[in-house]
């Protein structure tokens, strides 16, 4: 993915005044690969938030994770599909804000991908799916509108827009 901008977010003076460098993109692509734990914020009917975390890979620029359409958020995506993505670190923080829609059955080479994707980060924690397992739904994708990241608040916050 290449973002079409790399700017500074706008915060409140006091805040990040001086910044002195903006992150790479790459760094960024890198931690969405390597982490294991994402949080997941839709919104409810009645607009009050929903948060959860969530097992996902980053493939071709997007997000999959996976869950029965029944639960809370996913319920939630029907009526609203403007999602919030983070990570864990709020030191290192990187907080995506896009869309996420339930994904169609993913043709048989994605499905592998996928798979093969799932399985590199979550086998040793006892889930491994087949590249059947989203032929009958389940499969959720999100895509990134922009991005809010930094390693250290004051001297790099950098804002990603796709």
């Amino acid at each position: 993915m290449t973002p079409r901008q790399i700017i500074r977010p706008q915060f409140p003076k006091g805040y990040a005044d001086n910044p002195a460098s903006f992150l790479m993109w790459e760094w960024v692509a890198a931690q969405l690969d390597e982490a294991r734990h994402f949080w997941l914020c839709t919104v409810r009917p009645d607009g009050r938030p929903h948060v959860v975390p969530r097992w996902g890979v980053f493939l071709d620029d997007k997000f999959y994770y996976d869950g029965s359409p029944e639960t809370r958020h996913a319920q939630n995506l029907t009526m609203n599909p403007n999602v919030s993505l983070h990570l864990e670190n709020a030191e290192q923080a990187i907080i995506l804000e896009g869309t996420s829609v339930s994904a169609p059955k993913p043709d048989p080479s994605f499905a592998m991908r996928l798979s093969e994707a799932f399985r590199a980060k979550y086998n040793a924690l006892g889930y491994s799916p087949e590249p059947t397992q989203w032929d009958e739904g389940g499969l959720f994708v999100f895509t990134p509108r922009q991005c809010l990241a930094w390693t250290v608040f004051f001297e790099n916050p950098t804002k990603f827009v796709f």
